[in-house]
C-alpha cells in the first residue's frame, strides 16, 4: 500500500511555492472575480477564503461540458470518487477523500435530502438529472458543525434554479442520441414587480446499456434503460426590500430497468425500479437593522418512494424473484441567521466579521418491506420506525490585518438518546506578495446511525440495535493555492495541493454471534493529497489537471481488514481542456483516470470469488458547441467514445459510447 508522509507532501508544496515566475508583476495584471461559495460557512465568501477543498460547478459549467446526470457533473472532481453500478437508474454511491458513502450529506437548497428508508442512510446519486440545477457546490472535509449528522467527508448542495432578471425570460432544451436517448427540459423564469419565479419540466428517456460485464460468459446485451420526468417551481415574493417569501415544490419519478448479481450472475430483462420524489418547502427571510441583521426560517417535506420488482425466471439458475418497497417522511425545519458586526465590532485590524446561529430539526419516519426469494429460501426484512434530530449551532469569521480569514463553527446535536457535539476551525492567510492563499483546518463530524440499523429485522434473524452510538470522526487539511503570472494575465495558471488526514471510529458493522445484529465495531484511517492545476495559455484555451492519491486502513470491519477500504481508488487523475478556436465555437475534452481498487469480484463465469483487487480504468467524453445567435445553441456530447470496459463497481460495466446532441435555445 502506498504510504504517504508528511515530508513528502511538504517538498511537494515547496516545490511548487518556490518555482521561479517571471513575467509582470501579479498586482499589475488583470484577474478574475473570485466566486463566491455559501455551503462552506453559511455566509457567501469568496472561495479563496475558505479552509477547506471547494468545487463550484455553475450551470455554465453543466452545458459547456454537457452533464446531463449528477454523477457525470461529480466525476472529475478532485477527491470525489464515483461508484455507480452501471448506467442511469444505477446505484451510485460518491466517496469523499475515502470516507464512506454515507459520511456525504446532500443538500436541496440547504435542505438535507438523503432517502431516510436507504439501508445505510447514504445518499443514491443514480437518478439525478440537473434540468433544474442552477450550481453544485461541494465541499471537502467534515462539515458536522455546520449541517450535522453525515457530514463527515463532506457536503454537496444542489442548489436550484431562481429567476432574476425582470420580465419573462424561456429557456429550452431538446436533444437526441444513442443510443435510442431524447431528453426535453425548458424552464420559464423571471420577475414581475414583488414576484420571482423559475419554473422546469424535464422528460428523457434513453435504451441504454447493459450493465453486465462482456468478459462474463452470462453476457447477453439486454439493456436497462431510464426514463425520468421533473417538474420544480422556485417562487418568491419580496412585499418589502429586504424581505422574501418563498415556496418550493419539486416532483420526480424515475423508471428503470437494473442488473441484481446472483451467483452465477443470470441476465435477463426482467429486474426494473421505480423511484417518486416529492419534496415541498415554504419559508421567508428579511433583513433587520439595516441589514446588518439576516434571518431566515423555513419548513420542508420530503417523501421518497421506491419499488423493485424481478419476476421469477424459469431459466434463472438462482431462482430469484423479489418485490422490494422502502417509503420514507422527512420534515426539515430550520432557523437560521447571520449578524454582520462590523458596525458594532470596532477592533482595529479586524473586517468582514459576521456571527450565524440558529435551530434545526429533523424528523424522519420510513415504511419498508421486502420479499425475496433465493434459490426456493424465501427472505424477507421490514422496518417501520422514526427518529428525530434537533440541533443548535453557531459560527464566527473575520478577517484580521486584510491577511488572515479565520472562520469557526460549534453545533450541539440530541439525535434519539444520544448527543454529539461537533465543531470545526479553520484559516487562510493570504500572502498577496506571491499571490499565493495557504489554508489550514481542523474539525470533528458524526454521522447517526441508520432507522435500519436500529430497527430493522428480517427473516434470516437480523435484528437491529437501538443502543448504537454515532460514528465519529476527527480531522485536519492543510494546503495551498498560488496564481502565477505571464501573458499578461494575473492568473494565467492556478495551482494548489491539499493534505488531509481524518479518522474514524465507532464504525457501525455486522456480526453474526451471539446474534446477528449491528454493533460499533469498527475504526477507519483516510490520509492523501489532492492537488489540481489550471493553466491558461492563451484567451482560447483552458488547461486543467486534477490527482488525488489516497491510503486508506480500517480495522473491525472483515470486507477491508488490513487493507484498503472498499472501493476507494489509490489514485484517480482527469484531465480537462476547453479550445474555443473562433467566437461562438468551443470544444471540450476529458479524460478520467480511476486506479484499482479492493472490491468484491466476479469471474468469468458470473461467480462470486471473494474479496480482492479490482480494475483500473480511463474513460475519454468530448463535446462541441456552437452560438449561432445569442440566443440558440447547438451542441453535441460524447462519453466514453472509446468504448472502455472498466468496471467502477466490480460485476458491473461503465455504459458504452452514448452521443447526445440537440439544441439550447434562450428567449
Amino acid at each position: 500500500m502506498r504510504q504517504i508522509s508528511a515530508l513528502t507532501v511538504l517538498s511537494l508544496l515547496s516545490t511548487t511555492m518556490l518555482s521561479p515566475v517571471t513575467g509582470a508583476r501579479a498586482d499589475d495584471l488583470p484577474l478574475t472575480i473570485p466566486e463566491t461559495v455559501v455551503t462552506a460557512t453559511r455566509i457567501p465568501t469568496a472561495a479563496s477564503s475558505i479552509a477547506a477543498g471547494v468545487t463550484v460547478i455553475d450551470r455554465a459549467a453543466i452545458e459547456e461540458h454537457g452533464y446531463n446526470t449528477l454523477t457525470q457533473a461529480l466525476s472529475d472532481v478532485p477527491g470525489v470518487h464515483v461508484s455507480q453500478s452501471g448506467g442511469p437508474g444505477g446505484q451510485a454511491s460518491v466517496f469523499i477523500r475515502g470516507t464512506n458513502s454515507d459520511h456525504v450529506l446532500v443538500l436541496r437548497d440547504g435542505m438535507p435530502v438523503t432517502d431516510a428508508s436507504e439501508a445505510t442512510g447514504a445518499f443514491n446519486f443514480g437518478t439525478d438529472t440537473l434540468s433544474d440545477i442552477d450550481r453544485i457546490e461541494i465541499v471537502r472535509g467534515p462539515m458536522a458543525a455546520l449541517y450535522g449528522s453525515g457530514a463527515i467527508g463532506g457536503v454537496i448542495n444542489l442548489i436550484s434554479r431562481r429567476g432574476t432578471e425582470p420580465g419573462l425570460h424561456w429557456s429550452g432544451d431538446l436533444a437526441g442520441g444513442y443510443p435510442a436517448l431524447i431528453r426535453g427540459s425548458v424552464t420559464a423564469s423571471g420577475m414581475q414587480g414583488p414576484i420571482d419565479y423559475a419554473l422546469t419540466a424535464e422528460s428523457q428517456s434513453q435504451r441504454g446499456y447493459d450493465a453486465n460485464p462482456q468478459r462474463e460468459g452470462s453476457y447477453t446485451g439486454v439493456r436497462e434503460g431510464f426514463r425520468d420526468r421533473i417538474i420544480t417551481l422556485n417562487l418568491g415574493y419580496t412585499p418589502v426590500e429586504g424581505t422574501r417569501l418563498s415556496l418550493f415544490a419539486r416532483a420526480n419519478t424515475a423508471d428503470f430497468g437494473y442488473n441484481t448479481l446472483g451467483t452465477p450472475t443470470f441476465d435477463e430483462s426482467n429486474s426494473n425500479g421505480r423511484t417518486a420524489s416529492l419534496l415541498g418547502r415554504i419559508g421567508g427571510t428579511t433583513h433587520l437593522f439595516d441589514g446588518q441583521l439576516e434571518s431566515s426560517v423555513f419548513v420542508g417535506q420530503l417523501q421518497d418512494d421506491r419499488r423493485y420488482q424481478e419476476p421469477l425466471a424459469a431459466a434463472d439458475p438462482n431462482q430469484t424473484s423479489s418485490d422490494d418497497r422502502y417509503h420514507s417522511y422527512r420534515t426539515d425545519a430550520q432557523w437560521n441567521n447571520t449578524l454582520h458586526l462590523d458596525k458594532w465590532i470596532t477592533v482595529p485590524g479586524l473586517s468582514d466579521s459576521a456571527m450565524t446561529f440558529g435551530y434545526e430539526y429533523t424528523g424522519d419516519t420510513i415504511k419498508v418491506r421486502t420479499n425475496d426469494n433465493y434459490g426456493g429460501f424465501p427472505f424477507a426484512e421490514s422496518a417501520a420506525a422514526s427518529m428525530t434530530d434537533q440541533a443548535v449551532f453557531a459560527g464566527l469569521q473575520t478577517t484580521v490585518l486584510q491577511r488572515l480569514a479565520v472562520t469557526g463553527q460549534v453545533r450541539q446535536d440530541w439525535v434519539d438518546n444520544n448527543a454529539p457535539a461537533t465543531w470545526r476551525l479553520g484559516g487562510v492567510y493570504d500572502l498577496k506578495e506571491i499571490a499565493t492563499h495557504l489554508k489550514l483546518s481542523y474539525g470533528t463530524g458524526y454521522r447517526a446511525p441508520s432507522l435500519f440499523d436500529r430497527y430493522g429485522v428480517d427473516s434470516f434473524g437480523y435484528v437491529g440495535n437501538p443502543n448504537l452510538k454515532p460514528e465519529q470522526s476527527q480531522g485536519w487539511e492543510a494546503g495551498f493555492t498560488t496564481d502565477i503570472p505571464a501573458a499578461e494575465r494575473a492568473d494565467f495558471a492556478t495551482v494548489g495541493a491539499t493534505y488531509f488526514d481524518q479518522r474514524v471510529r465507532n464504525l457501525i458493522a455486522g456480526i453474526y454471534s451471539p446474534v446477528d445484529t449491528e454493533i460499533n465495531l469498527g475504526s477507519a484511517h483516510v490520509h492523501g493529497v489532492e492537488t489540481e492545476a489550471t493553466v491558461r495559455p492563451a484567451q482560447w484555451l483552458d488547461l486543467r489537471a486534477a490527482y488525488t492519491v489516497l491510503d486508506t486502513t480500517s480495522v473491525g470491519q472483515p470486507a477491508s481488514e488490513g487493507s484498503q477500504l472498499l472501493r476507494r481508488p489509490q489514485n484517480e487523475a482527469s484531465f480537462d481542456v476547453t479550445i474555443r478556436p473562433m467566437a461562438g465555437l468551443r470544444f471540450v475534452g476529458t479524460i478520467i483516470y480511476t486506479g484499482s481498487a479492493h472490491d468484491y469480484l466476479y469471474d468469468n463465469s458470473g461467480n462470486g470469488i471473494g474479496y480482492g483487487i479490482g480494475q483500473h480504468g480511463l474513460i475519454a467524453n468530448v463535446g462541441a458547441s456552437y452560438t449561432v445567435t445569442p440566443r440558440i445553441e447547438l451542441y453535441a456530447n460524447g462519453w466514453n467514445i472509446f468504448d472502455s470496459r472498466f468496471e467502477p463497481v466490480n460485476g458491473f460495466q461503465t455504459p458504452g459510447p452514448t452521443v447526445l446532441a440537440g439544441v439550447r435555445v434562450k428567449l
